[in-house]
């Protein structure tokens, strides 16, 4: 029987292939091909750690597990997860192999501890002596009475030591590669006119004798392996706990993670495999991956940049409304300004906290924060704010997935200067992004402050593509005060939440006010109307939406789809009056942003949100969708999206096989969208006083 949706874990295996892809383009620049791969490999190694390790708790307890909501058939879905990454696991390896086959052309190698010249073996050695040895801790795990605790996300080399003469039993031993305090790559010296790099494991291979030569052995063999553990933390319903401690407990435990999946070098020894395999406690059941030499490559999102062809990313630039402003503050109060990141600058979000924390008529800050960068601009804002006598409070969601030890540490900070730090609701996320700023005149007070599809963080904003409102709207900013006020008073209930009146939040109002308005499309196309709607977003598996969707499709509703992620729709249909157009566009940026348009009998609505349609997102998350009223900036929203719908060398088609196909059209000029966005926007930001704004009437432009 065909399921309803496409199963949401191979869906985002599908993603996965698209990311591997773009490793795979001969166009796309050698060094964005590496850290395509590395982006591959990271991927996949959260997708271990938090979905296939949750798969196996649905498939192993079943419904005895709370609060988690069963898929269909979770342990056949497991063996078909098994089958595709060994799958993408041989296509990785072959376009790795093309890959240094094109380096080895630009002259970069990437050398084994065999393949070094005298030179280079005493710079080995003496690298090894002088900063290596210090982090290596051998451990003789067949000796040791508990096999040790292995680190998630680190690489390990598994080694055998033997006598020649076998005067010695073999013995086992396990060194943990120190890439954190090394890093995982080594330029040697070479000739002028080329580069030979090493990696931090074979550097360890080459000393192997110098660290177990005093055991007696005069053989070692060695190979790599990592272990992927369940990295999920589970928060209980126990309020008598602090969160905080919970956390700090959960962090722990999670070392004790179970192994969910172990990928070694293929040509292991078999009892050496055989001894980890029985020691992590892994079965037949579990994935269990070989592959070849090298592993980790996450690492590779860092590869040296030794390429004498550079990228051709261009900076971002300031917003045309902004650019001649002494302050940000007084463009806002006048009109809305819409940054789409990352081809506008992200420095006035950090600008207009900064004129607020010493602005003398400024009360009180009242922001979001859910990803923070490891030495965030906002946060510095934010102190220098309490510094100057500001009510500053920080919604700072602790439960970030992998960003809890980093959290837990930005509250420490925070409070220590004075901020008052919200830490979240028991079982919902807050997940929204939004600043309050309450600034105090003679006669009246006024709020204004920001709205975003994406995280305050000004190092990923130079990669994802989000947007951000900065607005003084009255509407808009009530009820992000009202949502602010739920933030601080949750246990009151979501009456706050409900008395929204511009903003749909979730968990109270998104999915009731989604469901109108399709269903008003769908009304409308059934009398003959013109009906449309157009959505992009990150991931869309929400099963009533995409039942909804479904049938608007099949009642005359035109679907434009842009979806980066998770896409559990089938877009395939006999029934459907339309072709549903849906796309996924992996490139250099990231498409981050969350976009939702319905045609409404002509009087088009647009809304920005930081919620996916997913369950979890629609249900147990304190999300914030909001309209965009500005005509020009709406405009500008929806040529964004019609030049992302108009890609030919960057989308993929979303099948019902998951193909992942290029759109690709025969006599039709070549249009890359983050190319074309951004000449689209660098244009409109050298024109003055833009009154109309159409759509750019040529989209053409070069795709490298």
């Amino acid at each position: 029987m065909k399921r309803k949706t496409i199963a949401r874990d191979i869906s985002w295996l599908s993603f996965n292939e698209r990311v591997l892809q773009e490793a795979a383009d001969p166009t796309v620049p050698l060094r964005e091909r590496i850290k395509f791969l590395g982006i591959f490999s990271n991927n996949l190694d959260e997708f271990f750690r938090v979905r296939v390790a949750t798969l196996k708790r649905m498939d192993q307890f079943g419904n005895k597990l709370k609060n988690m909501h069963l898929v269909e058939s979770p342990g056949r879905i497991l063996n078909e997860i098994q089958d595709i990454v060994l799958q993408q696991q041989t296509k990785f390896a072959s376009i790795w192999e093309q890959v240094r086959k094109e380096l080895a052309a630009e002259k970069i190698y990437l050398v084994t501890e065999k393949q070094l010249n005298k030179d280079q073996q005493k710079f080995v050695q003496n690298y090894f002596e002088e900063e290596v040895r210090s982090n290596t801790i051998p451990l003789m795990v067949e000796s040791i009475p508990q096999f040790p605790y292995i680190r998630e996300k680190s690489l390990y080399l598994g080694v055998v030591l033997s006598r020649r003469d076998g005067a010695l039993k073999r013995k086992f031993a396990i060194i943990e590669v120190p890439a954190r305090a090394n890093g995982r790559f080594k330029q040697l010296p070479s000739g002028t006119d080329e580069t030979r790099i090493i990696l931090l494991e074979d550097v360890i291979r080459y000393n192997l004798k110098s660290i177990f030569s005093f055991f007696g052995y005069d053989k070692y063999e060695s190979w790599i392996f990592k272990v992927t553990k369940d990295a999920e933390i589970d928060i209980d319903n126990d309020l008598s706990t602090d969160l905080v401690e919970k956390l700090e407990k959960g962090i722990k435990d999670r070392r004790k993670g179970k192994a969910v999946r172990l990928v070694y070098d293929k040509d292991m020894d078999p009892s050496l495999l055989d001894f980890l395999i029985k020691k992590l406690s892994l079965t037949k059941k579990d994935n269990i991956i070989p592959g070849g030499r090298i592993h980790n490559f996450r690492h590779f999102m860092d590869f040296p940049d030794v390429f004498k062809k550079k990228g051709l990313r261009k900076k971002p630039f300031a917003h045309p409304l902004l650019k001649d402003s002494p302050r940000v503050t007084d463009v806002i109060l006048e009109k809305d300004v819409m940054l789409n990141f990352p081809y506008h600058s992200f420095n006035p979000v950090i600008d207009l906290l900064r004129e607020a924390a010493i602005d003398p008529e400024v009360k009180s800050i009242k922001i979001t924060a859910y990803r923070l960068a490891s030495n965030s601009k906002v946060v510095n804002a934010l102190i220098n704010a309490v510094r100057n006598g500001k009510e500053v409070t920080v919604m700072l969601e602790l439960r970030a997935r992998f960003e809890e030890e980093a959290n837990l540490y930005w509250k420490k900070v925070l409070e220590e200067e004075g901020v008052k730090v919200l830490i979240g609701i028991p079982n919902t996320k807050v997940h929204a992004k939004m600043c309050l700023i309450k600034k105090r005149l003679a006669t009246h007070t006024i709020h204004y402050g920001f709205v975003s599809t994406g995280n305050l963080n000004e190092k990923t904003s130079l990669v994802y593509g989000d947007h951000c409102l900065l607005t003084s709207d009255r509407h808009i900013m009530a009820d992000v005060n009202r949502m602010f006020n739920y933030l601080q008073n949750w246990k009151d209930g979501t009456q706050l939440l409900k008395a929204c009146k511009t903003i749909l939040p979730c968990p109270t109002g998104l999915r009731k006010e989604l469901i109108r308005l399709i269903k008003k499309e769908i009304r409308n196309a059934k009398q003959g109307k013109e009906a449309a709607i157009t959505l992009k977003m990150n991931s869309l598996s929400d099963e009533v939406m995409i039942s909804l969707l479904t049938e608007a499709a099949a009642s005359g509703v035109k679907l434009r789809l842009v979806i980066r992620g998770i896409f559990c729709m089938y877009t395939e249909n006999k029934k459907f009056k339309f072709p549903v157009k849906a796309i996924s566009i992996i490139d250099e940026y990231l498409e981050h942003a969350r976009v939702f348009i319905f045609h409404n009998e002509g009087k088009e609505l647009v809304y920005l949100s930081s919620a996916d349609w997913m369950q979890r997102n629609l249900d147990h998350r304190v999300e914030a969708t909001f309209p965009v009223l500005d005509d020009n900036i709406k405009r500008v929203l929806k040529n964004i999206l019609d030049i992302q719908l108009s890609d030919n060398v960057k989308a993929r088609i979303l099948d019902n096989e998951l193909k992942n196909a290029y759109v690709r059209e025969k006599g039709v000029k070549k249009i890359r969208s983050q190319v074309a966005i951004f000449e689209y926007l660098f244009q409109k930001a050298h024109k003055q006083h833009i009154v109309v704004d159409p759509v750019p009437p040529d989209l053409t432009l070069q795709t490298t």
